[in-house]
């Protein structure tokens, strides 16, 4: 539920998205390797499924290691092009040592066919123990989650990036589980 006005809860996101990249600055992007034995231990994606991850970019934790070993399982693995503002990101089919391209904010996407996840594996600014996730701000995820009703949806962060509360509003896509390099927290409703 918003607890804030629309112009509070604006302003609010902006704060904590601040503090979340001053905290998430010069952490380890290789603590990603932990993350990803964990998911396979603890949160594997069903055999086959069609799974969805993203390339890092910045100071993001890095999940190539999880893509790289879903992939040997034989999961199909797609990565998100981003579109145009307004639009869902485009998953595109992935295969390891395939080339990227070069696509908007920085982000990097393949030229496979697009293919829906039914595992999606998402970066993030902050979490909270509800599910609720801050992202960059542009709504692509939200729109995208909306789009795959069915999908798992795993966050992908340190776990230092945890808050107490997110700032989220109406539209802002509830995450199934966060993953970590300390290990996997299972969201539920705190209120």
């Amino acid at each position: 539920m918003n607890d804030f006005p629309d112009s509070a809860l604006i302003a609010a996101k902006r704060e904590a998205r601040a503090r979340a990249l001053a905290h998430r600055q010069g952490r380890d992007p290789g603590l990603g390797a932990a993350l990803a034995e964990i998911v396979l231990r603890d949160l594997p994606p069903p055999e086959g499924a069609v799974v969805a991850g993203f390339w890092p970019i910045g100071d993001e934790i890095d999940i190539r290691p999880l893509l790289f070993a879903l992939a040997a399982r034989g999961h199909p693995v797609v990565l998100p092009e981003t579109p145009r503002r307004g639009l869902p990101l485009i998953f595109r089919l992935w295969q390891p040592g395939a080339a990227l391209i070069p696509g908007r904010f920085g982000t990097s996407h393949p030229d496979g066919p697009p293919l829906a996840p039914e595992v999606l594996f998402i970066p993030l600014l902050a979490f909270d123990r509800a599910g609720r996730r801050l992202g960059y701000g542009a709504g692509y995820y939200d729109r995208s989650l909306a789009a795959l009703p069915g999908a798992r949806r795993i966050g992908c962060a340190y776990a230092a990036q945890e808050m107490d509360r997110v700032p989220a509003g109406p539209f802002d896509a509830v995450l199934d589980a966060i993953a970590t390099e300390g290990g996997v927290i299972f969201c539920g409703k705190t209120e």
